[in-house]
């Protein structure tokens, strides 16, 4: 099992890139489980679309049911076979998002998620604006194996991705995750490759993955869907089929035969 956590500024475009990278890599035959962990419960639309808009996160399970659900009442299979979970958060100015996002996790385990499920590949989307408390626990031992950093060349894109790193490496002598490299999601502003490279030079990692700006990007949004679901044939899903390749590299993995020649079709 390949455990990432993917962490960016909110609004960064991370759910989109997770979200296009999980499909990828169900389209070549991998078992994939996208974890939102933003209160927001947002990770998974495009997956999940119109017709099933609306899920039950795992925190409003816990609060409506206490211990009466099961894991089925917890996943959502999306576009692709991917197995959707959105955490949830407190109702807005009440309780911790943070504390949500442990008991969610925690909910997870108990219900035997991995064990059941056996996805071959976990995705935790997490906002990371602030990393401390229930935002760092993907980063923890037993969750991912990995850390991703997704950024533009935005000042403030920078800032939080140099927070993510940093906490990255204060926490490696924990056991926790490792820092597996920088996805460049391009705003085009001035100097974003230069600015992103001495980021990746600060944090001692390295871009690997870059993704143009695409108009294809916000009319998938719209539709609900993602860019390698409606425009499979597209510069940006390729974009996207090389950053699921260099997610799975990055992590000392084999590329399945499967994801070298797969032509990602419709739902």
């Amino acid at each position: 099992m390949i455990k990432i956590a993917v962490y960016g500024k909110g609004g960064i475009g991370k759910s989109t890139t997770v979200s296009n990278v999980a499909v990828v890599l169900a389209r070549a035959g991998l078992t994939v489980m996208q974890i939102g962990c933003d209160p927001k419960a947002d990770s998974t639309v495009l997956l999940r679309g119109r017709k099933q808009a609306r899920m039950e996160t795992v925190l409003d399970l816990v609060r409506n049911r206490k211990d009466d659900f099961s894991l089925d009442d917890m996943v959502v299979r999306g576009c692709a076979g991917v197995l959707c979970v959105e955490a949830g958060g407190p109702s807005p100015g009440l309780g911790c998002a943070g504390r949500g996002i442990i008991a969610a996790l925690e909910t997870l385990e108990k219900k035997g998620a991995y064990d059941i499920w056996k996805p071959d590949v976990v995705i935790y989307d997490v906002l990371g604006d602030v990393v401390c408390g229930g935002f760092s626990m993907p980063m923890r031992r037993g969750y991912a194996d990995k850390v991703f950093v997704l950024t533009s060349g935005e000042n403030m894109a920078i800032h939080a991705a140099a927070n993510i790193g940093m906490a990255v490496e204060n926490f490696k002598s924990r056991g926790y995750a490792g820092l597996g490299g920088i996805i460049l999601n391009r705003r085009n502003v001035k100097r974003e490759q230069e600015k992103v490279e001495e980021l990746a030079q600060d944090l001692h990692t390295r871009i690997i993955a870059d993704l143009p700006r695409s108009d294809l990007v916000p009319e998938a949004e719209e539709k609900m869907m993602t860019v390698v679901e409606g425009w499979p044939e597209s510069a940006m899903a390729e974009a996207y089929r090389m950053t699921a390749c260099a997610i799975l590299q990055a992590c000392g993995r084999e590329l399945p035969e499967s994801l070298r020649t797969v032509g990602v079709m419709e739902c």
